[in-house]
Parts: structure tokens; C-alpha cells; sequence
């Protein structure tokens, strides 16, 4: 496997020049600005810190980014990954986060070693878009608090909302304004102007500067460390045998999530290309990212098909766009962290329910309710 890998690397830099070394500056440049929104608010839906999506962009982006099976994928937190961590938070904690990401790597790593990455090919398509579907509704959900400015309480999203018939739903109208506007403006925004900036960091920017100036009663995301190493990081040493017992499914729904995700990703990235995905080797990459990840503080990471294929479009011709995206992002938490800390929490809760929303296969859901009434 390692020889086939370094083969795959001499392929990928051969004829390497200063050309293709702009061209990948700009375009990891480019997913940078993409994935800087999505990682801060990813990272506070799965129950962790938007410190902890950051961090995760990070490290995966150049760790999994050097070994990944395909130079066009882009790793991170993602809102399918959230949805599943916003149980194992409720329950278990950070600490429980952290622990069922090192697990989930361990068992990556042994599906590429396996040779397990064919696997996802049998999966039917039909199931692929459910289980898709709901993620969306669940990222969405999970986002009441939020975007409206009430509170819930309780371990699953069942016990959430059926905890606001008791805490009653006081919105808060701030809050909601600016919820509903930065949704507005996500859906309105000129496509010619997203291909120059993402929507969503101009959504946060403005949000941000409104907060800041009209000193808007919102909540909003808090400290953002100026370092890759969080306060909060995974200590085995503390761990009782029972934890590896009560994480041991929830890591392994990770794993098996993890590899659909990022094979699913690096199936269509490698149509886009013409380059087909190394699977197996994309399997490796991904365990030993999310193994090392909670020794940062990160949560689990996956390929991520919005940031592949914003790389792809942007003309990325190796790895190293994927490795400079992650570049920008360490030196936009080190050097803007105060700013960021300032960011509204309902600015990202509205992109997290527009990114659910457009998560759906919509045309694949209408074509499959036509077929079934027509059946009738």
C-alpha cells in the first residue's frame, strides 16, 4: 500500500511548476473561505466548540489532505458527522467526543488495511438519500436554540423539543431577525458573486459587524484559542474501561458514516476529475486523521463534497491546495481569533438550516414520490 501511494504522489508532481503551485495557492486559498464558516459552525453542532470545527479543519486538512487516496479531497467536520455527535455530547461530554473519534480512526484505519473501501459501492441509492435526508432534518432541529434564541434541555433532540412545553419557547426577537436574515440572504445572494466569495462568510461578516456595532443582545461563539491545541483534549490515561464500552457503538457509527461520506465524496470528486479515488488508501488517510484529532481537541472528520468540489472548480492540480486551504485557516484562527469570537450565534445557525436544507436530493425525492403515486 505505502509503494502504491508513492507512486501516486510521483504521478501527481510530475511536471510540477510554479504555474500549477499559483493555481493551487489560489484555489486552497479560495475553499479556505468556503470552509472557514462551515467548520466554526459544524463544530458548534455537534455539541463541541467552534473552536473545535477549526481545529478539526486544520489538522485533517493537512493530514488527511497528504495521504488521502485523491489530491481533489477536502476534510473536515461536516453536518452529517454533527448530527451524530449531538447525542454522544449530550450523554458522555466532550470527553465522549473525543474518545469515540480515536475509536472511529482506529476502525478506519483497519477497513483500509482491509481493503473494505469496495464496500460502499453495494449500498443502494435510495438508502444514500434518506439517510441523507435525515441528517438535514436533524442538523436543522438541532439548531431551534440557536436561531431562535430559546433553550432546551435534555440528552437526544426527541428530549429537546419536548423540553419546551415545559420551559415554554420565549423567542427571542433579535435573535430570530437575525436568523431570518441571514437565511434571506443565503438564498437571494447573486450566484456571479459567490464564485468571487462564499454567501455564507459574507452572511457572518455582516452579522458580526452588526452585532458588534449596534451591540446586538445575541448570543455569540465566545473565546476562539490562538492555538491548534485545545483546553479541551483527549487524556486515555484518565479513562475508565466503561467508557470504551458505552462509546463503543457510537464510534463505530462514526467509522462506518465516515466511510460512506468520504468515499461517496471521492467517487463523484473523481468523475469531476477524470482521476479515480484510491479507496483503500483513502480509508488509511481517514483513520489516521481522526486518530489523531483528539489529542488536538478536534472532532471526527470527513470528506467533505461541497469544500472537494469548490477545490476542484477552482482549479486545484494537487494535495497542496488542500494543504494551503488548511494553511489560511490556522492563520485566520491565529491572527483573527478576537473577531472571531465575536461571531453571532444565529448567523450560524441560519447557514446551518440553509446548508441542511440543501443537503436534500430534491430532484431524486420529487422523482421518487412520482413514482410511487403513479404506482398507486
Amino acid at each position: 500500500m505505502f509503494k502504491k501511494y508513492t507512486q501516486m504522489i510521483r504521478d501527481e508532481f510530475k511536471g510540477y511548476n510554479q504555474k500549477k503551485l499559483k493555481k493551487d495557492f489560489l484555489a486552497g486559498l479560495t475553499v479556505a473561505a468556503v470552509a472557514l464558516p462551515l467548520a466554526l459552525a459544524f463544530g458548534v453542532s455537534s455539541g463541541a466548540t467552534a473552536a473545535a470545527g477549526m481545529i478539526t479543519a486544520i489538522i485533517s486538512g493537512i493530514v488527511i489532505g497528504s495521504l488521502s487516496g485523491g489530491f481533489y479531497q477536502i476534510s473536515g467536520p461536516t453536518g452529517a458527522m454533527a448530527a451524530i455527535l449531538m447525542s454522544i455530547a449530550a450523554v458522555h461530554g466532550m470527553q465522549g467526543i473525543l474518545l469515540a473519534t480515536f475509536l472511529a480512526g482506529i476502525f478506519l484505519l483497519l477497513a483500509g488495511i482491509l481493503r473494505l473501501g469496495s464496500l460502499t459501492s453495494f449500498i443502494p441509492s435510495p438508502v444514500i438519500t434518506g439517510f441523507t435526508s435525515g441528517i438535514a432534518i436533524i442538523i436543522a432541529l438541532g439548531q431551534l436554540d440557536n436561531f431562535f434564541g430559546v433553550r432546551s434541555e435534555g440528552h437526544n433532540l426527541i428530549e429537546k423539543i419536548s423540553s419546551y412545553r415545559s420551559l415554554g419557547f420565549d423567542l427571542s426577537i433579535p435573535t430570530t431577525v437575525m436568523s431570518i436574515l441571514v437565511v434571506l440572504g443565503l438564498v437571494f445572494f447573486p450566484k456571479k458573486w459567490n464564485a468571487m466569495i462564499p454567501a455564507s462568510l459574507v452572511m457572518i461578516i455582516l452579522a458580526t459587524l452588526a452585532t458588534v456595532v449596534f451591540q446586538l443582545p445575541v448570543a455569540t461563539v465566545g473565546k476562539i484559542p490562538t492555538s491548534i491545541f485545545s483546553d479541551t483534549r483527549l487524556e486515555l490515561g484518565s479513562l475508565q474501561l466503561s467508557a470504551f464500552q458505552d462509546i463503543l457503538v457510537p464510534s463505530i457509527s462514526i467509522a462506518m458514516l465516515g466511510m460512506i461520506e468520504s468515499l461517496l465524496c471521492g467517487a463523484s470528486a473523481g468523475r469531476m476529475t477524470g482521476k479515480p479515488l484510491d479507496s483503500n488508501q483513502e480509508l488509511v488517510a481517514q483513520g489516521i486523521g481522526n486518530l489523531i484529532l483528539p489529542f488536538f481537541g478536534g472532532v471526527p472528520a470527513t470528506a467533505a463534497i461541497a469544500r472537494t468540489s469548490v477545490v476542484i472548480k477552482s482549479g486545484a492540480q494537487t494535495r497542496l491546495a488542500g494543504i494551503f486551504h488548511a494553511v489560511f485557516l490556522l492563520l485566520s484562527m491565529l491572527l483573527l481569533s478576537p473577531v472571531m469570537s465575536k461571531i453571532p450565534m444565529p448567523a450560524l445557525a441560519g447557514v446551518l438550516v440553509v446548508t441542511a436544507w440543501r443537503m436534500n436530493e430534491w430532484s431524486v425525492i420529487k422523482e421518487f414520490f412520482q413514482k410511487r403515486f403513479h404506482t398507486a
